[in-house]
């Protein structure tokens, strides 16, 4: 695949300022990027004359600008990666015979972006548009176990962070939590045990990005007593597997 230097530079600057909580200087952006000055100048002019970039001159700083607000807002129309997921969700489906679903985080719950239903299988709480605590679910544990501790910390800042859906309990502290999670990394994946519904246990991966950052959960859902240890073991390795297919098609690793 060859590379186009001009639009490599173009996305870092684009990228950098994305990921900065205020505008910056352009000296902190040739810096940072690894950009010589008159390279990240020229740039920025250009990339602000297409509105992709505002300049604000009494700080002289620079920031997002509303073109690139247009772009994030025309993925979320044509909802892209759902469209990726829908087919190796649907796969999934097929190799184990159990519902899958995908789920984003939001803050500290997770939203369901879809669900793909096994044929004769109920129902599960876990249908599009539905928001269930991270915390107690399998794919917000998958992915939770890969933000920085300090982001984790400021998502359950305090024992209310810590909601409850069932008698089963899930995570009470920061410090339970903190646990849990060092144990989804050691075994590449997560689970929850009643502790959404009753009854009812699942197991999730994370789908990361180039940065190795989670975008997604990918998770199965089944009846508590209906897999021994051994078919866990296995249906948790399909459930990573379709997660590894998916963080490539995202350009993850």
């Amino acid at each position: 695949m060859s590379i186009v230097p001009a639009a490599a530079q173009v996305l870092a600057v684009l990228r950098y300022l994305a990921r900065q909580a205020a505008p910056v200087p352009a000296a902190a952006i040739s810096r940072d990027v690894g950009l010589p000055r008159s390279t990240t100048y020229h740039l920025l002019d250009t990339l602000t004359a297409d509105g992709f970039v505002v300049h604000l001159p009494e700080e002289r700083r620079y920031a997002l600008g509303v073109s690139a607000f247009e772009l994030g807002s025309g993925y979320s129309r044509q909802a892209p990666f759902q469209r990726l997921a829908r087919v190796p969700l649907a796969r999934l489906v097929d190799r184990t015979g159990h519902n899958a679903h995908l789920a984003v985080l939001h803050g500290r719950e997770v939203l369901y972006l879809i669900e793909e239903r096994a044929p004769g299988r109920a129902p599960l709480v876990t249908e599009v548009g539905v928001r269930l605590p991270a915390q107690l679910t399998a794919s917000g544990r998958a992915m939770l176990s890969l933000l920085p501790t300090a982001q984790v910390r400021a998502l359950f800042p305090d024992a209310e962070a810590f909601v409850q859906r069932t008698e089963v309990g899930g995570p009470r502290s920061l410090t339970a939590l903190r646990a849990r999670l060092v144990e989804v990394r050691r075994r590449g994946y997560a689970t929850e045990e009643g502790e959404v519904t009753l009854g009812f246990s699942s197991v999730a991966a994370a789908v990361t990005d180039r940065a190795d950052h989670p975008v997604a959960g990918v998770a199965v859902t089944f009846e508590s007593g209906a897999l021994d240890e051994a078919q866990r073991e296995v249906l948790a390795q399909e459930v990573a597997r379709t997660a590894r297919e998916l963080s490539r098609r995202v350009g993850g690793r």
